[in-house]
């Protein structure tokens, strides 16, 4: 399985107990949808390896405590900690509309509804408090954030996003 196939689900965070268990970070929006995981790819070494989820259980917050089948002990599970995992991306529905996943949007070209081209959508960052996209034009760093009504278009097929970012908004990072 090579990376490019996936979605960054998480990284396991810490050891949970003595017996090989860990308490995974999950990095979405609905830990639940997670629930009922039989495997995950664990990123060691750049190689995604995988692993068989034997039992899980949501914590508080965005955590899972995870048993994985063949790791007994603390020692095996120290092996894999603060490693990243992922999930294959076919098994994540498809959106529509105004609705994406963090990870599709990457490397679309962000076109503001009145500023026009502002550059291409470098990443999402998924601040709690107030997430942002930020979108590089040459050299040059555009945060925008993403708040309710930012997003007016996903065009899939041009690999476009379009936004209509609070007035004077790009303009004062682009000049």
């Amino acid at each position: 399985m090579n990376k490019a196939d996936c979605f960054h689900l998480g990284n396991v965070a810490k050891l949970h107990g003595f017996k090989g268990e860990v308490s995974l970070f999950l990095d979405v929006t609905d830990p639940s949808d997670y629930a009922s995981l039989d495997a995950v790819y664990i990123d060691i070494n750049d190689q995604l390896t995988p692993f068989f989820v034997e039992s899980i259980k949501l914590k508080n917050g965005n955590f899972a405590a995870v048993r994985f089948e063949g790791l007994t002990d603390e020692n095996a599970a120290k092996k894999i900690l603060r490693k990243d995992i992922y999930l294959p991306a076919q098994i994540l529905p498809e959106l529509t509309g105004t609705n994406f996943y963090d990870h599709e949007v990457v490397g679309f070209k962000v076109i503001d509804e009145s500023f026009g081209e502002v550059g291409i959508l470098e990443q999402v960052v998924d601040l709690a408090v107030n997430p942002l996209l930020q979108v590089m034009r040459g050299e040059k760093e555009v945060l925008i954030p993403f708040i309710d009504g930012l997003v007016t278009k996903v065009d899939r097929e041009k690999k476009e996003l379009h936004v209509l970012a609070p007035e004077g908004l790009i303009e004062i990072y682009l000049g």
